[in-house]
């Protein structure tokens, strides 16, 4: 199929929300798989054909809540995206000396069916109400963020983590 140039890592779901004290380590680990250990498995993949050519670009999509601590009964979920932060981190100090930059996105409150599957429409309410620009954000709005910092426009960062929540996290 040719080569991969550009890699997003963008797998994300809570599965189901569930109260810390009903995390059991079987459900602990779906959470893990999902959200975390499938971008380290595809990483793996692709980062040796872009160590061959000493190009490519990684952009993993984490999220506000590995800033935030997430909603209730979302803790695996929380803590699966707060790793991902730090893989970013240190896959960019690594294979930067390979040509590759790798950056992460942390989506806030997206209209997604992410949350049209685990979030009530009244705690949507309180949540945007919570965004200071007023309103949810759209998966084009984060799509184009990925876009940007796949392009060449940001050739020079790397291991940044991008905030995309309206303000409803500053850093």
């Amino acid at each position: 199929m040719g080569r991969i140039d550009v890699l997003v890592n963008n797998a994300g779901s809570l599965v189901v929300r569930k109260p810390f004290a009903e995390v059991s380590d079987e459900f602990w680990q779906q959470v893990m798989d999902v959200n975390l250990n499938s971008a380290f498995w595809v990483t793996r993949a692709v980062v040796p054909h872009m160590i061959a050519r000493k190009s490519g670009v990684i952009v993993n999509v984490s999220s506000i809540a590995a800033r935030n601590g997430g909603g209730p009964g979302a803790i695996p979920y929380t803590a699966a995206k707060a790793a991902m932060t730090g893989f970013t981190k240190g896959l960019s100090r690594e294979l930067i000396a390979h040509g590759i930059r790798v950056n992460a996105v942390n989506p806030g409150v997206i209209l997604t069916p992410f949350h049209e599957t685990f979030t009530t429409e009244q705690r949507m309410q309180a949540m945007v109400a919570m965004i200071p620009q007023g309103r949810a954000g759209t998966a084009e709005e984060i799509s184009g963020v990925i876009a940007f910092l796949a392009s060449d426009a940001a050739s020079h960062m790397v291991g940044e983590s991008v905030e995309v929540n309206g303000g409803m996290w500053m850093d």
